[in-house]
């Protein structure tokens, strides 16, 4: 079970463009920045760029998989700080900043952080993780 100042991950993985398209179809979101490089570089962007929610989405499956079992992700929020472009080698991990209980459940707050290239975040965010407590 988690404690205080216990860190999790990290998660390595590389984001594809497949991913890009898979998420642009889920999501509706079909904004040419997130697949086409020449439109992308001209609205001032180095290249296509990764969907802020694909992170955020890479981020909670992390937490989950992470999680003591039967855990519910009760809050998630982020911030998001650079761009991740496909083919970026990404980091994702964290720490427990606090455990506490009542109302029946032990909630962990958490620290998360999607870093990217140099290991500088791209996304960093808080969550809380709430299960039955024991």
């Amino acid at each position: 079970m988690w404690q205080e100042g216990d860190e999790f991950g990290p998660r390595d993985m590389v984001l594809t463009r497949e991913q890009l398209v898979r998420y642009a179809g889920a999501s509706g979101d079909f904004n040419p920045i997130h697949y086409d490089d020449e439109r992308a570089r001209g609205f001032g962007l180095p290249g296509v760029i990764a969907h802020g929610m694909l992170n955020m989405g890479l981020m909670a499956r992390v937490l989950k998989e992470e999680a003591p079992a039967g855990a519910c992700l009760e809050r998630f929020g982020v911030r998001f700080r650079s761009m991740v472009r496909p083919g970026d080698p990404i980091t994702i991990g964290g720490r427990v900043t606090a455990i506490e209980s009542s109302d029946g459940k032990t909630r962990a707050h958490l620290q998360v952080t999607l870093g990217v290239r140099d290991g500088s975040p791209a996304v960093s965010g808080e969550a809380v993780l709430s299960w039955p407590a024991s």
